[in-house]
């Protein structure tokens, strides 16, 4: 003979379908607990990226051939978020650059984004002055509203009118007082940049490293008139 079936009783169902709610709570929890524990993670990386301190010294700046080209300039970022910065330079209608930048025209001239809330008045950009040879780099000057370049102008005055929308970088059409110098000196000067090795000139170079030259030393001589009086 067959033996009969046994049928769970009431209760008995009523205690399984309790025992399966409570796992399925628990489970729910315990995916809830890792899915906000993630994004704690998450946030407390933003908020680090956010507020990370940005050290800058002599060796913070190198061959400028090795930093990422955006039309005339260079730029770099101190804290590794190059692409960022270069989308910023990018950016048609202007952008905020990331903490960490380093915008470069020349190889003795250099700004770099500061933490957020280091100097307001300068859009947290501080300013240097740099001397550099085939051994590397020296900083000569840095600051952030008190900064002159070699022709006696103030780096922050000239930076200004272009304070919105382009975060103080300057361009020719970014409103910017024009400088005494032209893309070909600049790129002169980039293709001769010291810390790069051997330079890679182009036709005319030569010519135009004289021309700038004379304007340094016009410039120079100008300021010691003017210490003068």
């Amino acid at each position: 003979m067959h033996p009969s079936p046994v049928t769970p009783t009431r209760s008995a169902s009523n205690g399984l379908r309790t025992v399966a709610r409570t796992l399925g709570l628990q489970l729910r929890l315990v995916a809830t607990a890792i899915t906000v524990s993630l994004g704690l993670v998450a946030v407390g990386q933003v908020a680090d990226a956010a507020t990370a301190m940005v050290k800058v010294d002599d060796n913070s700046f190198k061959c400028m051939r090795q930093m990422a080209q955006v039309r005339h300039f260079y730029v770099d970022n101190l804290l590794g978020d190059v692409m960022s910065t270069v989308t910023a330079a990018n950016a048609p209608k202007g952008a905020i650059y990331p903490v960490g930048s380093v915008v470069q025209l020349v190889p003795t001239e250099a700004m770099v984004k500061r933490e957020a809330g280091f100097s307001p008045a300068t859009g947290d950009w501080e300013f240097f002055e740099l001397s550099v040879n085939d051994s590397g780099t020296k900083i000569g000057k840095r600051g952030f509203a008190e900064v002159n370049n070699r022709f006696g102008k103030n780096c922050f005055t000239c930076h200004v009118p272009a304070r919105e929308p382009w975060d103080f970088v300057c361009e020719t059409d970014h409103g910017c007082e024009p400088i005494p110098i032209d893309h070909k000196m600049t790129g002169a000067l980039q293709r001769s940049d010291p810390r790069c090795g051997p330079a890679v000139p182009e036709a005319g170079d030569t010519m135009a490293l004289l021309k700038l030259r004379a304007l340094v030393t016009i410039g120079a001589t100008v300021s010691w008139f003017k210490s003068l009086l």
